[in-house]
């Protein structure tokens, strides 16, 4: 459960450790590195521009994808999400990406890379979970939510199809303004996965 954000109070379980300019392919963002409190996670945000309470910001939180966001797979649409949302929030001139290091929705890298061979058999991403004895997904926004609030933003466009995370924000006590879809025409390797989360998770895709 996320506390809802009152009057700018909520009790803090991340600290900002480190900042820095990055210049990118798609311009130069502001780099703020966090660390949980709670455990070993730590978290990195993308800024850039002015980030008010005032004025609805993109944001989007991107769960870490080391196969997609580096290795450029075509298995899953994540290292494409990642590169469009960096492209929307440096036309759009402010806006922040929060990257969380939850791979393979919390079950992380290893685990993933067996839940790729029992696909590789015929089982879906939820399928290939549930036979390794994994949650579904077991990603926790309530720390990204803290990053956003100490990044001073309120009103929120949402860079997300999925509605778990549309949910965890307004819980949080976010106004989300408008969710922006964030697909693009998949790789062939790419449409099931995909399906099955349309499916059998509820994600908002129209293209599959």
């Amino acid at each position: 459960m996320i506390q809802p954000i009152q009057d700018g109070a909520i009790h803090a379980t991340v600290e900002r450790v480190a900042e820095a300019n990055l210049p990118t392919e798609m311009g130069v963002f502001r780099i703020i590195g966090y660390r949980s409190l709670t455990s070993d996670e730590e978290f990195v945000a993308l800024v850039k521009g002015e980030l008010r309470p005032d004025r609805p910001s993109l944001v989007r939180i991107h769960s870490q994808c080391l196969t997609g966001d580096v290795f450029h797979s075509i298995k899953c649409d994540c290292g494409r999400q990642l590169s469009r949302a960096m492209e929307m929030v440096a036309h759009e001139g402010h806006g922040a990406i929060i990257y969380q290091h939850q791979e393979g929705r919390g079950i992380g890298i290893l685990n993933k890379i067996r839940a790729y061979a029992l696909q590789d058999q015929g089982a879906d991403t939820i399928e290939a979970n549930l036979r390794l004895g994994l949650e579904v997904d077991s990603r926790d926004y309530t720390q990204c939510a803290e990053i956003l609030q100490d990044l001073g933003l309120n009103q929120i466009r949402l860079m997300s199809n999925n509605p778990e995370k549309l949910s965890a924000l307004r819980e949080a006590g976010f106004h989300i303004i408008e969710r922006v879809p964030i697909e693009s025409k998949p790789y062939e390797p790419a449409v099931n996965y995909l399906r099955t989360k349309k499916e059998k998770m509820g994600h908002l895709l129209s293209i599959v």
